[in-house]
């Protein structure tokens, strides 16, 4: 039995693809650029071949990620141009020195920092609260964020306002895979939606009211109540693909009653 062949991907194809997710005509595209539609069209058709500096040039008015950037070059005959450092490697040394201050400053806050897939890379102490009481099954490397704020062995076990917590995250996990291209958001999506927490209405729609700002976490833990609200940061300007793709989430307290209990060192849920 003959060995079966495998499509290479076609640059026209990815060019149309990232055209057709960020909803831009072929027109809009060829003004951004500075090129007729009619080169576009040859372009996604394969009819007329990019330069290297055209390729960078879409992928940039596109907002293409940087990983997939590569892609496009790759499938227009050039070299990727964007290289994938692991974190712990010493070129990224500045980087592990940004966020390590970024964390430490946070204190006594919780701040995590993620990659694409929400995958846990770094956390500071106050962190720890999220991990406190959760099955170790759920700990396993890689950790995942958004696994362990809506499980219902984890947070979702413990969110009193699960139902717009859990609306949001999804639809910005959905956003997010639509955007990046990125298959393992999907699936993360998809795994979060199946949860089941018995007793609990998720339709429950919150009506934001005057006093309103942001929505709140709130967390059960003991007798007490913490309501916080959340701030998520990027590096600006990156041209490596696993800085770009590194978010710094910090957690802030909503009120003084949160804040006193982020400054007592006793466990939040015992």
């Amino acid at each position: 039995m003959g060995a079966i062949a495998v499509r290479e991907e076609s640059f026209g194809d990815l060019l149309r693809s990232w055209r057709q997710r960020r909803r831009v005509s072929q027109l809009d595209l060829a003004i951004e650029a500075e090129v007729s539609a009619r080169h576009i069209s040859f372009l996604e058709t394969g009819r007329a071949r990019p330069s290297r500096e055209m390729v960078m040039k879409l992928a940039e008015e596109l907002e293409v990620p940087l990983r997939h950037r590569n892609r496009l070059l790759v499938a227009a005959g050039f070299a990727p141009v964007y290289p994938e450092r692991e974190v712990r490697a010493p070129e990224m040394e500045v980087v592990r020195q940004a966020l390590d201050k970024i964390l430490a400053g946070h204190e006594p806050y919780p701040a995590v920092v993620v990659d694409a897939a929400w995958n846990l890379v770094a956390a500071n102490a106050a962190a720890g609260m999220f991990m406190e009481g959760v099955p170790a099954e759920l700990l396993k490397e890689p950790i995942n964020v958004m696994r362990l704020s809506l499980h219902p062995e984890a947070m979702g076990g413990r969110l009193l306002n699960l139902a717009e917590v859990r609306a949001h995250l999804l639809h910005q996990l959905r956003r997010q895979a639509e955007m990046s291209a990125d298959g393992r958001l999907a699936e993360l999506h998809d795994e979060l939606a199946s949860y089941t927490y018995p007793g609990v209405d998720l339709n429950v729609a919150h009506v934001p009211g005057p006093a309103d700002i942001l929505v709140p976490l709130r967390i059960a833990a003991g007798d007490r109540v913490l309501s916080m609200f959340t701030t998520i940061a990027t590096f600006g300007t990156p041209v490596d693909v696993t800085v770009s793709e590194l978010a710094i989430e910090t957690f802030w307290p909503n009120d003084e009653e949160t804040a006193a209990a982020f400054r007592q060192p006793a466990s939040f849920f015992a």
